[in-house]
This record gives C-alpha cells, sequence and structure tokens, in this order.
C-alpha cells in the first residue's frame, strides 16, 4: 500500500457568495461534512465556515484527486441541506474554488488560520481574501 500524505487548503464560497449558512446551521453543516466525508475514506484534518465560504484542510489519498474531493464534498453537503429544507431558499455552492497545497512546516499555521475564520473576517471580506490567496500563490488574477 502506498504511503502518500498531501495536504490541501480548500476553499470556496457559496453561490454569488450570498451568506446562506447561518451560525444555525454552521454546526450542522460542518458537522455532517465530517460524517460524510469519513464514509466516502476523505481525510479532513480542520474544516470551518462563515455566513459565505467554507476552508478545510484535507489529506489526500494515493487514489484521490483535487477535483474529486472536492466535487464530493460539495455536492453531498448542498443536496443534504437542500433535502432537508435547511434554509429558505435553494443552497448551492460557487463552482470555483482554491486548493493549495500545504507543507507539513506551515500545516499548524493553517490548521488556525481555519479556525479562527470568524475573527479574520472581521478585518477581511472574501474577496479580500480570496485574491490576497491567488496572488500568493504567484498566479494571475483576471478581471
Amino acid at each position: 500500500m502506498p504511503y502518500c500524505k498531501i495536504m490541501i487548503h480548500a476553499i470556496w464560497s457559496t453561490k454569488n457568495r450570498k451568506p446562506l449558512i447561518s451560525k444555525e446551521l454552521k454546526p450542522l453543516l460542518l458537522a455532517h461534512i465530517k460524517e460524510n466525508s469519513i464514509k466516502k475514506n476523505i481525510y479532513i484534518d480542520t474544516h470551518n465556515c462563515v455566513a459565505d465560504h467554507i476552508h478545510l484542510l484535507i489529506s489526500l489519498g494515493a487514489d484521490q484527486t483535487i477535483a474529486k474531493t472536492i466535487g464530493l464534498i460539495k455536492g453531498e453537503a448542498s443536496n443534504w441541506i437542500n433535502k432537508q429544507q435547511l434554509i429558505n431558499t435553494k443552497f448551492e455552492w460557487q463552482d470555483e474554488y482554491i486548493a493549495l497545497s500545504v507543507s507539513s512546516s506551515v500545516t499548524d499555521k493553517v490548521r488556525r488560520y481555519i479556525l479562527k475564520q470568524e475573527e479574520h473576517h472581521k478585518k477581511k471580506t472574501f474577496s479580500e481574501e480570496y485574491n490576497n490567496f491567488i496572488k500568493a500563490s504567484g498566479a494571475l488574477l483576471s478581471n
């Protein structure tokens, strides 16, 4: 059996960045994502969300791809919210996401960053955070 340790910091928003994740929905959503991921052999190390987006630190297995793993998490979570009628409108995630590799040397820093989302977003919007992640990764932004 191959040994594989690939940590990914994944971030995505609700459709059109609508603030659909209420304080009441948040713990239900996070618990459901964790439970469902275990069933699908997806290891979520750390996760947290605010009203309009989610952060996950995921350890990919040898046979898992980023796109497939994120697709499974996003699709199942939105389906579950809608099926359970947990909000008064249709819940959807944005198609786009950010997935950044995380080295072992900064894993604890990423965990702390994810866990402190509410505090972090008192100072910075999701758009600012998203653009900063893209710039820091060396990618070009298109406007």
